[in-house]
């Protein structure tokens, strides 16, 4: 899940007890080598007063699990879905399987349709253009045709680089569509007017920050600047309200400034890159929160927004191609524990999330560096190896695990190694390398995980951007 810098956001939700914010729901990713089974993390969300969640698809197991909980769902249709949803008779079955499979007393409270996932991302150089619009415009009319016209929305999350203001007036008043998507976007934005469904945008501010040394940090904050932008006569002193406002009047130049805007994805990652860090997290959760609750919305939007959190759980499985802070948007760990004290009712209260219920386990049992090795000879191949098919990224610079020595790094890496091989006693070799033990091997601040007990659980075979990426982070660790 590619984002970009100014232009991208996502959001989450909140909790006071049983009570959050209006309006706020949470991304239920599962890009992960062990997953919470699905029942677990329903029960997770009905603890925490979530009452709204956006998938990525449809999977079975997961509708499933949310049927009779009550929980407003917004089922998804990957991208590489939207190609067969051109065809009408294919979208149609899709709806029948998908949605009204679960449209009955105590089935799943399903909302809307995301029909692909940011397909105008620049970084897909258009591949999904001219499939995405006709692809909408089918399961829409799909949706109609089931009895679902005045029930459920269609709509297309799209990320925030489908907008910009030009460089040399970078204000949200001179806020416009890619010209290279000016087609099919005026296509989209008109078809979700007459539909009445939302325009769906996903913003992070972090990226703001990420590989831009010189962007204002306390702008990605809404707690803001005390030197604000001024457009028009009006004050912009967080990235997020720019960004958003520059998305409307990106609306107005096409028509339809009165479009109603959903914010698909909003967060802060804790881990994987210098700014991504719980302190910040938590700073831009409390803000966030503190806005929602009091309705406050954006100077050109004021008001309430829907808003959906990025994301629930870390992700152990996701590609790290645009930084290795991907797995770790969580408010939970991959477990279900929460990461922070945290008020999804934006009052402001110091408390925990209530964790996740009836997590097994696999056993106490850590596999680390064996300082009675002789042959040191491969211990960089070994560590890439590990790293090639497990989660490394909270070794990398300004992470986590950044202060691990040599042989600290090595631990880490053969236990992630050993963790998603489910503890198998051949995984926890390295050409004698490595050892199993009993006791913890968590250092300082350094987490050293025991992974759940899943049915998901799966051998990953390694990927080719983790192993370019590795390769770069062991030449530092052992420099």
């Amino acid at each position: 899940m590619a984002r970009l810098c100014f232009l991208s956001w996502v959001f989450f939700v909140g909790f006071l007890g049983s009570i959050s914010v209006e309006g706020l729901g949470v991304n239920w990713g599962t890009l992960a080598t062990h997953l919470l089974p699905p029942k677990i993390v329903v029960q997770m969300l009905k603890d925490n007063g979530i009452q709204k969640v956006k998938l990525f698809d449809a999977d079975q197991s997961t509708m499933d699990a949310l049927a009779g909980s009550g929980i407003e769902v917004m089922v998804a249709i990957p991208n590489d879905q939207l190609a067969v949803m051109n065809d009408y008779d294919r979208a149609k079955k899709w709806v029948k399987r998908n949605v009204t499979r679960y449209s009955f007393n105590g089935g799943v409270n399903i909302k809307y349709v995301a029909v692909g996932n940011e397909p105008f991302l620049s970084a897909y150089n258009n591949s999904f253009l001219n499939i995405t619009f006709p692809a909408l415009e089918n399961i829409q009319n799909a949706l109609n045709e089931a009895g679902f016209r005045d029930t459920i929305k269609a709509t297309v999350p799209l990320n925030a680089d489908v907008y910009f203001s030009p460089d040399d007036n970078p204000v949200p008043s001179a806020g416009n569509f890619r010209p290279d998507i000016s087609g099919p976007m005026a296509d989209i934005v008109q078809f979700l007017d007459k539909n009445n469904a939302p325009f769906t945008v996903n913003i992070y501010p972090y990226l703001s920050l990420y590989g831009n040394d010189d962007f204002p940090l306390d702008y990605a904050f809404f707690d803001g600047v005390s030197d604000p932008i001024d457009d028009k006569g009006v004050s912009y002193t967080n990235v997020f309200d720019a960004n958003f406002d520059t998305l409307v009047w990106a609306l107005k130049g096409v028509g339809f400034g009165d479009l109603p805007i959903m914010v698909g994805e909003v967060g802060w990652p804790t881990d994987g890159d210098k700014n991504a860090n719980v302190n910040y997290a938590l700073r831009f959760y409390n803000g966030l929160f503190t806005r929602l609750a009091a309705n406050k919305g954006t100077p050109m939007r004021p008001g309430y927004i829907e808003v959906y959190l990025f994301g629930l759980v870390d992700e152990d499985a996701k590609s790290v191609a645009p930084g290795n802070f991907e797995r770790h948007w969580g408010i939970f760990r991959y477990d279900g524990q929460p990461k922070y004290s945290m008020d999804l009712s934006g009052q402001g209260q110091d408390k925990l999330l209530v964790a996740a219920k009836n997590v097994e386990y696999q056993s106490q049992r850590w596999c680390v560096f064996n300082p009675n090795a002789k042959d040191m000879s491969k211990l960089v191949d070994n560590i890439n190896f590990a790293c090639s098919f497990a989660d490394c990224t909270t070794l990398g610079y300004g992470s986590s695990c950044n202060s691990l020595d040599a042989q600290g790094n090595a631990s880490y890496a053969f236990n992630m190694y050993f963790q998603v091989q489910n503890q198998q006693d051949q995984s926890c070799n390295f050409e004698g390398l490595a050892m199993a033990m009993t006791q913890n091997a968590s250092q300082g601040a350094c987490n050293f995980i025991i992974q759940i007990v899943s049915s998901s659980s799966s051998f990953l075979g390694p990927s080719l951007v983790m192993l370019v990426s590795v390769a770069v982070l062991i030449t530092f660790f052992l420099a």
